[in-house]
């Protein structure tokens, strides 16, 4: 028969509890630094229709360098984007983070502004402009993009570029 020393038990529950408590404080310094290496989401832009809402890193951009041109052109052409469905009659909400608004955006429609840039987190417009052919509107579906800007007003300078889809409910 093996002896234990009285408060032995004691002193292997505490080795047990020890280990685990390295164990756990490895793990979580483990997943700091791999959260370390992920790159910086880009700020996110919303847009709201009634109770629906859809939000989206910005499409190309974002991160505060300029665009090119090309870049622009390309980004105003992707295809995966994300929709939202608009009631005509609703209103629709667009918002930015502080630092986009902080940079100035404005809001385009096929590619062509529609409203003036602003510094402000949030904007509304009728949904029935978005079908309107005097806006350029052209079918059932209109592609709707927020332009951020360098800070300064009525620059053409763009940062990012975040494109959503607007389909027309019936």
């Amino acid at each position: 028969m093996t002896m234990m020393s009285r408060g032995g038990a004691a002193d292997v529950l505490g080795v047990a509890r020890r280990r685990r408590a390295v164990a756990a404080t490895g793990a979580v310094c483990a997943g700091l630094l791999v959260l370390s290496a992920c790159d910086k989401p880009t700020p996110l832009s919303t847009i709201t229709v009634g109770r629906t809402s859809v939000s989206s890193e910005a499409t190309c951009g974002g991160h505060g360098d300029k665009l090119n041109a090309a870049d622009l052109t390309k980004c105003l052409k992707d295809e995966d984007i994300k929709s939202i469905t608009v009631d005509p009659d609703e209103t629709v909400r667009f918002g930015v983070d502080p630092d986009v608004a902080d940079k100035r955006w404005t809001i385009l429609m096929n590619g062509q502004p529609l409203t003036e840039d602003s510094d402000k987190t949030y904007r509304t417009i009728p949904g029935s402009v978005f079908f309107n052919a005097q806006y350029g509107a052209q079918g059932d579906s209109t592609l709707v993009s927020i332009k951020a800007g360098d800070g300064k007003k009525d620059s053409q300078a763009v940062t990012g570029l975040w494109s959503f889809k607007l389909k027309k409910d019936d």
